[in-house]
């Protein structure tokens, strides 16, 4: 593929991600059992991890899907603009919001906020990755798929610049892609 060049080393392979899936989905199974679960994804990143998430969910679930954003490029703005709502009322729902990496949090702790306000009954939060060297916002994961170090990462559903989301693994993007000349990181 050509997009491997880009990449500086794989963080999490192929196989690592199925046995994260299974691991989390068994787990999501038994606590959700008898629930109303509505699992909504945020997009654009945490669509392929939810899709492979949901194949190892035995109890019954429906989908939905939310898209905000507070990134351009490789940093966080700190602003959330909100680009898609949900199509399914939350309101008495058991929502697990399911995010590709749980980074700054600024994103999940603003929609959790707008979904507590929606009358959820319960709300929790599934990353497949978790990088809490970079958390701003005060909010965790109750599923963590993998604990990564502060590295730029690529692959199964997360891009940079809109590209590299098709990556079967998860890579570290190699910093000269997203550095000028001076280093510097660009906005």
């Amino acid at each position: 593929m050509s997009l491997d060049k880009d990449v500086e080393r794989v963080l999490v392979t192929e196989e690592e991600i199925k046995e994260i899936c299974n691991r989390l989905g068994k787990q999501i199974s038994k606590d959700y059992e008898g629930k109303k679960l509505l699992l909504v994804s945020v997009l654009k990143g945490a669509v392929v991890f939810m899709a492979d998430l949901m194949r190892s969910i035995t109890c019954d679930c429906e989908i939905d899907f939310m898209a905000v954003s507070s990134y351009s490029g490789a940093k966080t703005t700190g602003v959330v603009k909100f680009k898609k709502d949900l199509d399914i009322n939350p309101d008495g729902c058991d929502i697990l919001l399911v995010e590709d990496i749980l980074d700054s949090g600024i994103t999940l702790a603003y929609l959790k906020n707008i979904l507590v306000d929606r009358n959820a009954a319960s709300i929790k939060v599934c990353a497949f990755l978790d990088k809490p060297a970079n958390r701003q916002a005060d909010i965790s994961a109750d599923y963590v798929g993998k604990v990564i170090p502060d590295e730029f990462v690529i692959g199964y559903g997360l891009d940079y610049n809109e590209k590299y989301r098709n990556l079967p693994y998860v890579g570290v993007l190699s910093p000269s892609i997203y550095a000028d000349k001076q280093g510097k990181e660009q906005p």
